[in-house]
């Protein structure tokens, strides 16, 4: 499993919290690439929801991450 910015990006609009099953429909419907299904696939489940994309990958950047100084705009 591997996931990339463009990828975990489908996900971002999904409807959090939501279990496995309710994001591999919504990835299916919204018509993210097989990567981003498969990856879904491979997630282990535990039968609990996943909250948001950070507990799917933890790496996925916040807007903490980016130094933008929203005043200067």
């Amino acid at each position: 499993m591997y996931w990339t910015l463009e990828l975990a990006s489908y996900l971002e609009d999904a409807p959090w919290p939501a279990t496995k099953e309710e994001l591999i429909d919504y990835a299916i419907r919204t018509g993210a690439p097989l990567e981003v299904v498969e990856n879904l696939q491979e997630l282990e489940d535990d039968g609990q929801p996943f909250e948001n994309i950070e507990e799917i990958w933890p790496d996925y950047p916040t807007k903490e991450d980016f130094f933008f100084n929203e005043d200067e705009y």
